[in-house]
């Protein structure tokens, strides 16, 4: 991290450790390092001295959790020489940020954000990671309504904005799929280069002169030895449903000015995202239960059909959250498309809607049904809304 002054912290809360500068920031305790502030965050307190005893420089409690982390947030990227690129979207950030990253990675010292570190607390730890040598820093940006991709935004001091695509996400909180645009857009206002996609009309009122637009499209995919080749590069991944991740990506790399890779490109995606396992019997799993959407549903089912590759599917399919006064319509839409599925297995009351084979309430439940019903030799699709909690089937079915 770039070290950060004791008077950058002065005024965010109780401050306690005689330091005069701090060279790494955390919120968990158990990452705590030499040199590093501790800020006690959700209940942090409780951990204060076990970051002591751990080394930390420093330690905070804040008055204001998001403040706190703010004001470090703008003061690491005030000292910044990275370049810094912002990826949203209702579909694919963190993936097209794993594949940024790893085309990157041959070119340049990259942080990117951990996992699904893309808000008010995730976003500042990203930036902390930055170096006095870092070349570009990649943070996501989420959201759960107007404004604070606009507040994310004016932290990081993005210099490239990704909107990776527009998609019926959150509309419960939102209510249509315009003020989903319109949300997302806040990013433009704060960058000099946007990427977006090529199809999205949309985004269009958004992007105003003098801004450099770069528009992708999602090109066809060739499957090479369980490799995708998109636009000439070659990935390691086998989901044609990366393809538009991994187009967005490459215009952010043109963007930055980087060459184009001529080997294979080794991503690494986080967790819980079309993740493979083997399972029994040479059976496969699919742990893709960090989140869903109709569009990632979709695309995760297509994906099994495809991966499948004679075997039996199964897909344990989670409700899909947020989705308004119109989510029965999307479940019924999704179970209207599972007949290719050899078993259905749905978890928590929406999924219902799904007509499913099989129903139960809670991620427990499922598992103790999915290792009854689960053959050795199946290919084992789990796919939910984060509070379904479907990860728990996952690591039970790959026990």
């Amino acid at each position: 991290m770039i070290p950060l002054p004791r008077d950058v912290l002065r005024g965010l809360g109780r401050l306690d450790g005689d330091t005069q500068e701090v060279t790494g920031v955390t919120i968990d305790s158990r990452r705590v390092g030499a040199g590093d502030l501790f800020v006690a965050v959700r209940g942090g307190v409780a951990f204060l001295d076990d970051a002591r005893a751990r080394g930390a420089a420093a330690t905070l409690v804040p008055d204001d959790d998001f403040a706190a982390l703010a004001a470090i947030g703008r003061a690491v990227r005030a000292r910044l020489h990275a370049r810094v690129v912002a990826i949203t979207g209702s579909v694919g950030k963190t993936s097209t940020k794993d594949i940024l990253a790893a085309l990157l990675e041959a070119h340049a010292r990259v942080v990117a954000a951990e996992d699904g570190f893309n808000n008010e607390l995730g976003l500042p730890l990203t930036l902390c990671r930055a170096e006095p040598d870092t070349d570009v820093v990649v943070t996501e940006m989420g959201m759960r309504g107007p404004g604070q991709i606009r507040a994310l935004a004016e932290i990081a001091q993005p210099d490239i904005g990704v909107i990776t695509a527009i998609a019926p996400v959150h509309l419960e909180l939102l209510g249509s799929i315009e003020n989903i645009a319109r949300a997302k857009a806040e990013l433009l206002e704060h960058v000099t280069t946007a990427v977006v996609p090529a199809d999205e009309p949309l985004l269009e009122p958004y992007l105003p002169q003098g801004l450099d637009v770069r528009r992708f499209a999602a090109p066809q995919v060739e499957l090479r030895d369980g490799n995708a080749v998109v636009d000439g590069i070659e990935f390691t991944f086998g989901a044609r449903h990366q393809a538009a991740n991994a187009a967005a990506a490459l215009a952010t790399l043109d963007a930055l000015g980087y060459p184009r890779p001529t080997e294979p490109v080794a991503v690494r995606f986080s967790r819980w995202r079309s993740q493979e396992s083997e399972l029994a019997g040479g059976g496969l799993l699919i742990n893709d239960a960090w989140n869903a959407n109709p569009v990632a549903m979709r695309a995760a089912l297509a994906h099994l059909l495809e991966r499948a590759n004679g075997r039996r599917t199964v897909a344990i399919l989670g409700e899909m959250a947020e989705l308004g006064a119109e989510a029965p319509r999307f479940h019924e839409e999704i179970g209207r498309e599972l007949g290719t599925v050899d078993l259905v297995i749905g978890v928590g009351e929406l999924a219902h809607l799904y007509r499913p084979a099989h129903w139960t309430a809670s991620a427990a439940d499922a598992l103790a049904l999915a290792q009854e019903l689960v053959r050795p030799g199946d290919a084992v699709l789990v796919k939910g809304s984060r509070s379904v909690g479907l990860e728990a089937v996952a690591q039970g079915l790959t026990a």
